[in-house]
């Protein structure tokens, strides 16, 4: 089985129901969740006029290779009604391979690890919550190391108001 770290998020329509039914969706046609983070809100990175994100980092443990996950992911943010309009715009989920095991993977339809998961505070925060000494392939450092070193000064917040 394969082990791979995912971020899922999404800023339009009913985000935590969204939310909901990519992880439920995740679990029926991709493989088990062995461990969530908590919902973490911020604003947008990159193109900024457009509603806050809420994020979670997510565990899951599937039989898939890379690309047939990917595929699958690619499904399910269809499925949900994801349109891809405009570049880091507003979406109603968005399902990314942070990691899958401890493997490099460089094609046209998939690079892993997240190739700008250093740089994102919105991603890292969820991540070290669930796997903080994981080691990334290719920085070698764990991910709780990244964070601190992450230059990102965008707010993240844990909700708590769920």
């Amino acid at each position: 089985m394969n082990k791979v770290y995912l971020l899922i998020g999404g800023n339009m329509g009913d985000r935590m129901a969204n939310l909901a039914t990519a992880l439920q969706l995740l679990e029926q046609e991709a493989g088990a969740i062995n461990a969530l983070s908590s919902i973490y809100e911020t604003a947008a990175w990159g193109y900024t006029d457009q509603p806050h994100f809420l994020n979670q980092a997510l565990l899951l443990e599937t039989a898939l290779s890379a690309n047939d996950l990917m595929q699958c992911l690619l499904s399910i943010e269809k499925k949900m009604g994801r349109e891809r309009n405009v570049p880091l715009g507003p979406r109603t989920i968005d399902l990314d391979i942070i990691y899958f095991n401890s493997t490099t993977i460089n094609t046209p339809l998939l690079v892993v690890p997240h190739p700008r998961l250093s740089e994102r505070r919105f991603a890292l925060l969820p991540l070290v919550e669930i796997a903080p000494y994981y080691i990334h392939p290719v920085f070698n450092k764990t991910n709780s190391l990244l964070l601190k070193e992450c230059g990102d000064s965008l707010a993240v917040y844990k909700k708590t108001d769920l």
